[in-house]
């Protein structure tokens, strides 16, 4: 795979700028200049002797580097790439590294830049960054011993003065170790977020039913998923009120036991993809509330669950279904399971036809002051929840019963209609629904 373009840190100027000067990553602050060599000029002189004569057994220098690698660091083994690609790898770092001793101003970027493409081409193969530094740090007292042994043979006299190079040789390790580990790192923040825009784009194609039937299987693997299994989405809506709203007091709350969930947000949108157990452990509307119960707590949102599916391929189903649901919530906190609110998802999911209703059901009633409007609608309301009782409705309004079935005899006279007549109920239901979410 080909490493990405990632262009080492700027240094400080060592030398003339030429076209192709190095760009920083942003943020990044400029590498350090090396420890100065303060060795006299004849102990300068020696170094560069012998560096240079140190070029022409780069090629043996690379392959008993090769050796030490892969015998002392397993990750090497295989190498990565193979084997003539570690070679070349390292003889050109090998290369550069001297070429930097013969002629420090004029080669320091281009090792730098050696250094950092490592790093980079290192970390797009997944090499471990202990094992590549491991590598570098061999590589730079490879070339140490090297200097010492040949500065012995050819000059015995002179050798000694090497020592004065010892800490700027050092320091060049230890800045190119450090190059290294950044482009290294940089790398493995561009790959993370690249996995999470592919994750995203996967789990966005699943929820949205575009998924080809033909890459369900590679999306499954990719994120870890059966392609059979018992799915719910849910959809979540920000709170109506202020942002600083406090969030619930004691610890943060645990999902039930064998759930994964999985959080997407996209475009103003946020679900929640919940893999189930494969057994139900509750009766099926319990675990459904459950599951949403923990997502409102969690976030102090309103919820919208859709329907149990069997596959990764219903995600997209179940997420209308459950963007369905959501629609028929009217505040926060409140949870929507959509199989205990279908007369409201049926008026959600038919807006038009709900006015409609509205106007046939409500219109008489929505034409009164205000006091009076309000109390018939809550009137209406409440005598539903009680199941038509009226003497349930008068406890819950703190009114004689007589007084709710004064208030329904009115509303049959100004709306024509019957409450003893079924059809007549059914619409005046889903007109309240309509009415109450619209309003809402």
């Amino acid at each position: 795979m080909t490493p990405p373009a990632l262009a080492p840190p700027a240094t400080a100027p060592t030398g003339p700028a030429g076209p192709d000067r190095l760009r920083g990553l942003p943020g990044d602050p400029p590498a350090r200049r090396p420890v100065q060599n303060r060795a006299d000029t004849e102990a300068e002189q020696l170094l560069r002797r012998t560096a240079r004569h140190l070029l022409g057994e780069v090629e043996g220098l690379a392959r008993e580097l090769v050796v030490m690698i892969t015998e002392r660091e397993p990750a090497y083994r295989p190498a990565a790439g193979g084997a003539e690609d570690l070679y070349l790898e390292v003889r050109t770092s090998l290369e550069s590294s001297v070429r930097t001793l013969v002629d420090p101003a004029g080669t320091w970027e281009a090792a730098r830049r050696c250094s950092w493409q490592i790093g980079a081409g290192r970390a797009q193969h997944e090499l471990p960054l202990g094992a590549l530094l491991h590598a570098f740090r061999l590589g730079g007292g490879l070339v140490w011993r090297r200097l010492v042994e040949t500065a012995t043979l050819r000059e015995p006299d002179r050798a000694h003065l090497l020592v004065h190079s010892a800490a700027g040789i050092w320091s060049f390790v230890d800045e190119h170790s450090g190059l290294i580990t950044e482009a290294y790192r940089a790398v493995e923040r561009q790959n993370a977020r690249e996995q999470r825009e592919r994750t995203r784009a996967m789990v966005r194609s699943l929820l949205d039913g575009t998924t080809r039937a033909s890459a369900l299987a590679t999306v499954a693997a990719a994120l870890d998923l059966p392609e059979r299994g018992r799915y719910l989405v849910a959809a979540l809506a920000a709170p109506d009120g202020p942002r600083h709203r406090p969030q619930p007091a004691g610890p943060p709350a645990e999902p039930p036991a064998g759930l994964r969930i999985l959080r997407h947000r996209d475009a103003g949108r946020e679900y929640a993809v919940v893999l189930l157990p494969e057994e139900e452990t509750e009766p099926g509307s319990t675990e459904l509330a459950s599951v949403a119960q923990y997502l409102s707590r969690c976030h102090v949102f309103r919820v919208g669950v859709g329907p149990v599916v069997g596959e990764l391929a219903g995600l997209g189903a179940a997420r209308r279904a459950a963007d369905t649901a959501l629609r028929t919530c009217t505040g926060d906190g409140d949870i929507a399971l959509l199989h205990e609110r279908l007369p409201a998802a049926l008026v959600v999911s038919l807006p038009d036809f709900g006015a409609a209703l509205v106007a046939r059901a409500l219109g008489p009633v929505l034409e009164l002051d205000h006091q009076d409007r309000e109390s018939m609608l809550t009137t209406l309301a409440v005598w539903l929840d009680c199941a038509g009782s009226a003497q349930r409705a008068g406890a819950r309004l703190y009114c004689h019963r007589n007084t709710v079935l004064n208030r329904l005899r009115r509303y049959e006279q100004l709306s024509g209609r019957s409450l003893n007549h079924p059809r007549d109920l059914v619409e005046l239901s889903l007109a309240m629904d309509a009415h109450r979410l619209g309003s809402a």
